[in-house]
């Protein structure tokens, strides 16, 4: 970790600029954590738009470490589900001794230090990791809203390194669309819940274009699984029955479904189609 005087924050750069204010901000979150002080910190210096910075690897060991030993699971459950909002977005996972566009800080602060700060990012990120059975049993047990357990579900999936499903729950956060794209015309398939009256339940239908500004079109029937072949969806329907999340649940039973796109006809497996947007 960085000591607080090193003239490495003052090289580090966040979305707007130097970083040089971030070892400050990290001392005060860590003699007594504000919301008010970590929303400043991760706003302004370590994410923006999807994208982490120098500063963020830097950061991130100071916040695992007061996710590590706080005694407020709150306090434990954002930043768990903050910092692996941060590994969703890291580009490059397996890059090492560090990601090649830190050649430029390399050359003003040493191979190194750069080699020091991806080492210790990393190893932050097992330290939260480390904690998902604690953050689950802290929602399961309390009032939280779907899409906040839909977050803490991006999170985990980060942290188990299924970067292109924490990928789709992010862009999909809030579980009112999904869009999948036909591997054979390559044309979107916008996936829409529906109430189904006749049965009491939500399902799930395909369309061939966005309901929001066609709502006279024609759906398409998604036939859903009974069970779950596929491992990655196996777990995440665990996961997210484990703290409760219900609505996902079900969406799952109809995204490992299939369906005919509605602009070829082809016969399609839904889930892959969903997250082949999501590679990396």
């Amino acid at each position: 970790m960085l000591k607080w005087n090193s003239d490495v924050w003052g090289k580090l750069t966040g979305p707007y600029s130097s970083a040089e204010n971030v070892s400050v901000l990290l001392q005060q979150l860590m003699r007594h954590y504000s919301q008010e002080i970590f929303d400043e910190i991760f706003e302004e210096y370590l994410y923006h738009q999807n994208t982490i910075y120098t500063a963020t690897y830097a950061a991130m060991p100071f916040l695992a470490q007061i996710a590590c030993s706080t005694s407020d699971a709150e306090v434990r459950k954002e930043l768990f589900v903050n910092c692996g909002i941060i590994e969703a977005s890291r580009d490059g996972h397996d890059e090492e001794p560090f990601p090649e566009s830190w050649s430029e800080l390399a050359e003003d602060v040493g191979s190194s230090v750069c080699s020091g700060l991806y080492r210790e990012y990393v190893e932050a990120i097992e330290k939260l990791k480390a904690l998902t059975e604690e953050v689950f049993t802290y929602t399961a047990r309390h009032s939280i809203d779907e899409t906040e357990k839909r977050f803490i579900l991006v999170a985990d999936a980060a942290y188990r390194g299924s970067y292109m499903l924490a990928d789709m729950l992010m862009t999909f956060i809030n579980g009112d669309e999904y869009v999948a794209v036909c591997p054979a015309c390559e044309n979107d398939i916008f996936i829409w819940p529906h109430e189904d009256n006749s049965v009491e339940i939500e399902i799930l239908q395909a369309y061939e274009q966005d309901p929001v500004f066609h709502t006279d079109q024609e759906s398409h029937v998604i036939v859903p699984v009974t069970s779950f072949a596929d491992e990655e969806i196996r777990t995440l329907v665990e996961r997210a029955e484990a703290i409760g999340e219900q609505t996902l649940v079900r969406h799952l039973y109809y995204l490992a479904g299939e369906t005919f796109c509605p602009s070829c006809r082809e016969k399609i497996s839904v889930w892959p189609s969903l997250l082949s947007t999501f590679s990396k």
